[in-house]
């Protein structure tokens, strides 16, 4: 006999495309964009991190939740904010049974804390192709055949939402850092922290006390940049004043708005620990780690700035520069989290320039 759940359980696309599933998180419908994000691991690190808010995560890789989930209070704990930052997760087979020496409870218990729908029994490897074929949609996934208002999360400021309210300070290091959160994951953070700075971070909006600090840094963040307008009026005040600047992801879509570029929506996004990027015109490639739906384009970039790094699966810009080296960006996580650490040196870069 056919699990009930199977029939009144269901991700339902917004062209009409439906996926019947098993729900195993919180037993309640949601909608947003639905997205797919290849990679092996770093589920904790994924459903933790801001630049998923209001997004429906289709995992790839197959088997999920075998290595359950950490106490949130125990140490390197892998969470990149303080709750899952998803509307809802889509998985191929969901492992309840898990085995790590750190895990305090499964996948499915820790979703239903929070109050996150998921699905298991999907057909992720169709929906992938779905998505790359006709692009990213908008969708819902329908528990016990409840129905929910559709949701677009590019259509609204999503930085006010996911950034601190209030400015809060990480370390005691030499160089003074000014972090402007749009969606700021831990580990961008952290390893500030570890390279001997102090770390202001300040809300998405607030305009730093320039004399204070010798250096910003613009994190990565959620929706469409073109929205972040006063975060954009903030990168190009900190060029004007000769400020060092680095962007992270959305910070790196802000600092190209700032500059006089432009930027557009991706067909389906980067997202995943296995971008290949290559490093200016070097033979250098680099594999990184990836979570946006929007680009810079980089043919619209000014004369005073160039291209820093390029993706090779589809040649999309992945890093600007100016020619003073004071202010660069890149659209990838060198902080990875999860993903390779190929590129933390930026942050050592970075360092040098304060």
């Amino acid at each position: 006999m056919k699990n009930r759940a199977s029939q009144e359980s269901y991700l339902l696309l917004d062209d009409g495309t439906r996926f019947p599933g098993i729900s195993f998180g919180y037993e309640h419908s949601s909608a947003g964009e639905v997205v797919f994000s290849t990679g092996m691991t770093g589920y904790t690190e994924s459903l933790t991190d801001p630049s998923f808010y209001g997004q429906i995560l289709t995992l790839t890789y197959p088997l999920i939740g075998n290595y359950g989930v950490a106490d949130a209070w125990a140490r390197n704990t892998p969470f990149e904010s303080g709750r899952i930052q998803v509307n809802g997760l889509i998985v191929s087979d969901y492992s309840p049974a898990y085995d790590h020496w750190d895990a305090q409870k499964s996948l499915g218990e820790w979703l239903k804390q929070e109050k996150i729908p998921a699905l298991t029994g999907i057909d992720t490897r169709a929906l992938t192709r779905h998505l790359r074929s006709g692009g990213v949609l908008t969708g819902k996934i329908i528990i016990n055949g409840q129905d929910v208002a559709a949701y677009d999360p590019n259509t609204h400021h999503l930085q006010k939402r996911v950034s601190v309210d209030k400015p809060h300070i990480h370390g005691n290091g030499v160089k003074k850092i000014a972090l402007i959160d749009c969606g700021c994951k831990k580990s961008i953070i952290n390893e500030l922290v570890h390279r001997d700075a102090t770390v202001t971070q300040l809300p998405w909006n607030a305009e730093p006390v320039w004399n204070d600090f010798d250096g910003v840094v613009i994190s990565s963040g959620p929706g469409d940049p073109a929205l972040c307008t006063e975060t954009i009026a903030l990168a190009g005040e900190a060029i004007r004043r000769e400020i060092p600047l680095f962007g992270i992801c959305l910070g790196h879509q802000i600092m190209a708005l700032a500059a006089g570029a432009r930027t557009y929506k991706l067909k389906y996004g980067h997202r995943g620990q296995n971008q290949p990027v290559k490093y200016r015109d070097e033979k250098r490639c680099f594999i990184t780690s990836q979570n946006h739906g929007f680009a810079v384009d980089g043919n619209s970039l000014p004369d005073d700035w160039q291209p820093m790094f390029i993706n090779l699966n589809d040649h999309t810009n992945e890093g600007i520069i100016h020619r003073s080296g004071r202010f660069f960006s890149v659209q990838f996580h060198p902080e990875a989290a999860p993903g390779p650490y190929d590129t933390g040196f930026l942050f050592d870069d970075f360092m040098k320039i304060v």
